[in-house]
Order: C-alpha cells, then structure tokens, then sequence
C-alpha cells in the first residue's frame, strides 16, 4: 500500500474529500515524527506503540577495503505491533 491508496481508503471509509483524508493522515505522521524528535514514545491502542533507542557506539568493518572502523552512536525510531494489530495478521 502506498500514500495514495491509503488516502483513498481512508477518503472512502470517513466519506471526506481525498485532500481533506491526505491533509489528516499527514497531520498524523507530522506529530508521531514531531513526538519522535523528542524522544516521546507514541502509543495507538490496537495497533502498536512507537519508541526512540538509542544505538551505543560500535566497532565495525569498512565493507570496500576491510578496515576496522568506529560506528557513531545514533539513535533509531522502533515499533512494537499490539495484540489487535497481531491478532489481524
């Protein structure tokens, strides 16, 4: 599914314009982003909760030559599914 059948699905199942189901479905993803920046954990009761981990600094390998190299620290966006979500699967 991409953007577009999304919008559809959702313009259909909310009977609103296209635009107006695009306009809500990104305002959603803007505030779980927005949330995520911040290091908030975003939970959607029967679908699944988002959260920010940190990534330590590791010991790597330079895949073109071979060579040992320091990876930096990150940090990375993870989803956990909830049961609803798991049960439709």
């Amino acid at each position: 599914m991409n953007i577009g059948e999304l919008v559809k699905g959702v313009a259909t199942a909310t009977n609103t314009s296209e635009a107006s189901a695009k306009a809500v479905i990104t305002a959603v993803f803007d505030q779980i982003g927005n949330a995520a920046a911040k290091g908030a954990d975003v939970s959607i009761p029967a679908f699944g909760k988002f959260s920010v981990k940190d990534r330590p600094e590791r010991q790597g390998r330079n895949p073109a030559t071979g060579e040992a190299m320091t990876i930096a620290a990150s940090k990375k966006v993870s989803f956990t599914a909830a049961k609803g979500l798991k049960d439709k699967l």
